[in-house]
């Protein structure tokens, strides 16, 4: 049992709640680095000083954060009316349980029962508008009492393993976080690497911003979660990335295009580790890397990821495997990068 991933996806973060989750990596590395500070957005970033072999300043980033709901209203009889934090698919929802508050309120996601649809509300996908968090209160004051509007709400979903395959809520981005943990447990690199834990990932890439603008490094990597459209449709049977085939090596995505330099960095050392990679299908979606490689001056950045399946819901699967050659990658790219790799050559 990988007991590291197992309390970070127990662990709760919903976008610009990161408070749990910071908590509990800031004990998991405090003793592997050197500084460690929380920044106004709630960043955590640590340093973790380098050998003085290279003057490189290293930025490696994870956010912390995951999707989940916001309460708006309690309504009349007691159940709760909701907002989505993140991008969902309506259909995904129903019938999941969830924590709700400080005080973590159980509740489960209802709406109208089956028996007493009409034919044409059968076909139909029951929007989150017309869905409810039921928490099991008699009327709204019995409600009041426990929750209040602009409470959060987590998913609970248990860490499992089944062989190399792993299941469990918030991979997106937990493995990511999970990987620079591991990074940060291990010997010195050549240089001085800022890692940050970012928040606010998944309602617009706002705490990698800051996070870049204050540590200023000349080179960034970002660790990440992608989508793995590995199950066969009838429209296109060709997956984006899969399972079980190794990271996913972003080149272009909606909202960036990866250094071109750092991604041959990466490509390459996997080739000479023996290390299987996968390169992910450009386009759609979008990591920190877009706003990282804007800040200040700019910023060479690229982005190492663990494909991960059913993304953006409340259960989500990877591969072990994938996980850990993301950590046995980006440790290889580290201690093989050098300043003339992310120099720019106008000649």
């Amino acid at each position: 049992m990988n007991e590291l991933l197992k309390q970070l996806t127990e662990a709760d973060g919903v976008s610009s709640n990161e408070k749990e989750i910071r908590l509990l990596i800031r004990d998991l590395i405090a003793d592997h680095v050197d500084e460690w500070r929380v920044d106004s957005m709630g960043n955590l970033i640590a340093l973790k000083k380098g050998t003085g072999a290279s003057d490189l300043r290293v930025l490696v980033d994870a956010h912390m954060d995951e999707v989940g709901l916001m309460i708006t209203e309690i309504a009349s009889d007691g159940t709760l009316k909701f907002e989505p934090v993140g991008g969902f698919n309506d259909r995904t929802l129903l019938g999941k349980v969830v924590r709700v508050g400080a005080d973590k309120i159980s509740g489960v996601i209802g709406a109208k029962p089956v028996h007493l649809l009409s034919a044409s509300e059968r076909r139909r996908v029951v929007k989150i508008d017309s869905m409810r968090i039921d928490i099991g209160a008699k009327d709204k004051s019995a409600a009041n009492g426990k929750v209040k509007p602009g409470d959060f709400a987590a998913f609970v979903t248990t860490y499992q393993e089944m062989g190399n395959t792993a299941l469990g809520k918030a991979f997106d981005n937990r493995a990511g976080c999970a990987a620079l943990i591991e990074l940060l447990r291990g010997e010195p690199y050549p240089f001085d690497l800022y890692a940050a834990f970012t928040v606010q990932e998944e309602v617009g890439l706002r705490g990698a911003q800051v996070a870049a603008y204050s540590v200023q490094p000349d080179v960034a990597l970002v660790l990440e979660c992608t989508p793995a459209y590995d199950l066969p449709t009838k429209e296109d049977v060709s997956p984006n990335v899969a399972l079980g085939q190794g990271p996913s090596i972003y080149v272009m995505d909606a909202v960036t295009i990866q250094d071109p330099r750092l991604v041959a960095h990466i490509t390459r050392t996997a080739a000479e580790r023996g290390i299987p990679y996968q390169i992910r299908r450009p386009g759609g979606g979008g990591t920190n890397t877009a706003v990282i490689q804007r800040t200040h001056t700019g910023i060479p950045a690229a982005t190492i990821a663990v494909p991960g399946r059913h993304a953006h819901t409340p259960v989500m699967m990877i591969n072990l495997e994938d996980y850990a050659n993301v950590v046995k990658l980006t440790d290889a790219v580290l201690r093989t990068l050098s300043p003339d790799i992310v120099r720019r050559n106008l000649n």
